[in-house]
């Protein structure tokens, strides 16, 4: 749609008697922009990923703080605010700044409204694919676990929205998360024909065979390019080891250039990664393998608007990174001649839903799913006077929510709950239905747990979680963000050694004591143990805290005094 057009169907939508708010239309014909992207060079790649099963559009707040630690400090993708602004050449105030940043999120949700949703995303992909014969769509995973429906259904609701969408190719992570028969079902099934999956550091236990394929070759208009999967490296300690027992994952960077060297020796003249790593996994691969034209990256919801160029003993190398919620389009054109990669184009377009009509067919699939489910999701728990949102490196107030609520019906000292950076955000005013809790609590191992731990261990665990988060090796960084703790107050130093980043910790104004236990709720346990003990799902918990109390207060959040990190622009001021 070019702009002409664009203001022509606002103008109808207008006259039509739709009430805008606000500010909104001068947003529209601003945000317009996003979505002229002429078509460059002779082979076009979409990216999405990270969409968490979130089918219909959300609200989702970026980061406020998103810390890098060593040679990572200031570097893209640790850069918030009105930093990230400067640095990507954003505008403060338009509807890209409000996509990219967190700044004035409230008054700028209620101008630009919801992100997202797969009936807005068909809109945007087919518009995109018009004018580039033969783009492959890639989905870099967590797909298929998020939400409600998907958990209901097996994640079948996002296998078959997949399809519908028109993806090509994907790797994996939550997907595992159903267990790996599951994951090969729906590989060998479902998408037999139509979608391949790709993850070239995915092997058998035993024999260390490949588990599904690590690259598959696509001619794009006359030019091979091959597409080689890289799983989330850490799926085994992040998530539960026995729900992908016969397999095992890991960087496995040395057979990433033997990967690389074979699609080469195949015939590619285009040799790009989709991967789930984190973005400062990817940028530190990228200097190490060589013959990457890109890597199409995810796993740590960064929405960069502009990619890295990693320089290596082979060349160069893009690294992109295309946010979460399937708030984003990654648009990569290349041009290519004799062989190699001359030129490039990328654009990371934000859908917003009230500039992109529905995909009717896309919408239509999306009522069906629901509609079996539609009466429980849409039970109102209770009504939100403040912001409500997960993302950022130490706490979110709907994490501080869930500890709350589990210090509460646990009659726990302190509550952990992991570091998840999935979850939709719940602006003040609006109604905490069923189904906003579940975009924060859908998974396959939702068990509460109540456990006596020393002051001790409370320590290691913090020191296990941080160390996984601000270690200055990327290939050590073993996912999510820091665990969120209620009821314990402590000072961090991400800058400090492992064993000496968590210090000064007190529980009701009382230092924590070595050898004293302490009353300690959670819920996600990754061991088989506590698979077998069951135990209440956390969204039941919490719902019932939500419906004694039919109206939350904006949670007061439970952060750690920071040290070591003064001017860091991972921080907003």
């Amino acid at each position: 749609m070019n702009r002409r057009d664009f203001l022509h169907v606002l103008a109808t939508a207008a006259a039509g008697g739709m009430l805008l708010p606000a500010g909104f239309a001068r947003a529209q014909a601003a945000a317009a922009d996003f979505y002229d992207a002429p078509a460059f060079g002779n082979v076009s790649l979409l990216h999405i990923t990270d969409c968490h099963a979130q089918l219909r559009p959300i609200h989702f707040r970026e980061p406020s703080v998103n810390l890098g630690v060593g040679s990572m400090v200031g570097q893209a993708p640790h850069l918030v605010g009105a930093r990230f602004l400067e640095h990507f050449a954003v505008k403060p105030g338009t509807a890209e700044a409000h996509a990219f940043t967190c700044l004035d999120f409230e008054e700028k949700a209620g101008v630009y409204g919801k992100v997202g949703g797969f009936a807005h995303l068909a809109t945007l992909v087919k518009r995109v694919r018009a004018n580039r014969p033969g783009a492959l769509l890639l989905d870099g995973g967590d797909t298929w676990q998020g939400s409600g429906t998907a958990l209901w259904t097996g994640g079948q609701d996002m296998v078959d929205a997949a399809k519908l969408l028109g993806i090509d190719i994907m790797t994996l992570h939550w997907e595992c998360t159903y267990g790996q028969d599951r994951v090969k079902e729906v590989a060998e099934k479902d998408f037999a024909g139509t979608i391949d999956v790709v993850a070239q550091n995915i092997k058998t236990a035993d024999f260390g065979d490949d588990v599904f394929k690590p690259f598959v070759m696509r001619e794009v208009n006359g030019v091979p390019v091959a597409v080689i999967g890289q799983a989330f490296p850490y799926t085994p300690i992040a998530n539960p080891r026995y729900m992908v027992a016969d397999w095992t994952f890991g960087i496995q960077e040395e057979n990433m250039q033997a990967t690389v060297d074979a699609a080469r020796a195949a015939g590619a003249a285009v040799v790009v990664v989709l991967s789930h790593n984190g973005m400062d996994v990817d940028l530190k691969m990228a200097s190490r393998v060589s013959g990457i034209d890109a890597i199409l990256g995810g796993h740590t919801h960064d929405g960069m608007p502009a990619p890295t160029m990693v320089a290596n003993p082979g060349g160069k190398t893009l690294v992109t990174n295309a946010g979460s919620n399937g708030k984003f389009l990654g648009v990569l054109d290349l041009e290519v001649k004799d062989r190699r990669v001359t030129g490039f184009r990328y654009k990371l377009m934000p859908v917003f839903a009230n500039l992109l009509a529905a995909d009717p067919e896309m919408h239509a699939f999306i009522e069906k799913v629901r509609a079996p489910f539609a009466a429980k999701l849409d039970e109102v728990l209770a009504v939100s006077e403040g912001l409500l949102y997960r993302r950022g490196n130490f706490n979110g107030s709907f994490d501080q929510l869930i500890l709350d609520a589990l210090m509460m019906e646990k009659d726990a000292e302190i509550a952990f709950s992991p570091g998840f950076r999935w979850g939709t955000t719940v602006l003040p005013g609006q109604p905490i239905t069923m189904e906003n809790l579940l975009d924060q609590t859908a998974i396959t191992y939702p068990y509460v747990t109540l456990n006596a731990m020393s002051g001790e261990q409370i320590k290691t665990v913090l020191e296990d979680v941080c160390d996984n988060l601000f270690n200055t090796d990327p290939y050590y960084q073993q996912g999510g963000d820091m665990v969120r703790v209620g009821g314990l107050s402590y000072s961090c130093d991400p800058t400090a050694p492992m064993g000496r980043r968590i210090q000064d910790m007190t529980v009701r104004g009382q230092p924590v004591e070595a050898g004293k236990t302490y009353k300690v709720a959670g819920w996600a346990p990754v061991s088989e143990e506590a698979r077998t003990a069951g135990g209440e799902p956390v969204w039941e918990l919490v719902a019932r805290n939500l419906r004694a109390r039919k109206t939350v207060a904006a949670p007061r959040l439970n952060l750690p005094t920071l040290k070591g990190v003064d001017g860091n622009p991972g921080l907003t001021a």
